[in-house]
């Protein structure tokens, strides 16, 4: 009984996954604490070289701290944006990735079950990779 109490508390009760070129994923998780309050996650989950598993970096994000997170990320990130790299398009990945998922869908559609490969960049990484199919931090096997 301990132990699936102690299961639930661990288990995600949202997340949100990001993927990021073909070994990079960002798992944001929302989890539950013993009295009952939330906290979110931000896990960086990286396929090792070797492809024998993952390597992983955690930030643990508690609600008092949201509104100044989430603000300097948005002070730093605009920095970046406009002062370092205002040239840069921000959008090339997420256009590369939708035109891929439309590609996808059209694929599914016609009954094909061939997958295409993702669109590449000039550095070899794809907008997103589905060799392993994970839907949470919590679904992945250290």
């Amino acid at each position: 009984m301990d132990n699936e109490r102690n299961q639930r508390r661990f288990e995600s009760v949202y997340s949100k996954k990001v993927r990021a070129g073909k070994r990079r994923t960002y798992f944001f998780d929302v989890r539950r604490t013993k009295g009952d309050d939330f906290y979110l996650t931000l896990t960086e989950s990286t396929r090792k070289f070797n492809g024998e598993g993952y390597e992983r970096h955690k930030i643990f994000l508690y609600k008092e701290d949201f509104n100044r997170f989430v603000a300097s990320l948005e002070e730093v990130v605009e920095h970046v944006k406009t002062e370092l790299m205002p040239d840069y398009d921000y959008d090339e990945y997420t256009r590369r990735h939708e035109e891929y998922e439309r590609q996808q869908a059209l694929e599914e559609a016609e009954g094909g079950t061939e997958r295409t490969e993702a669109p590449q960049s000039n550095n070899g990484s794809s907008p997103s990779d589905d060799n392993a199919e994970v839907e949470s931090e919590d679904d992945m096997s250290w």
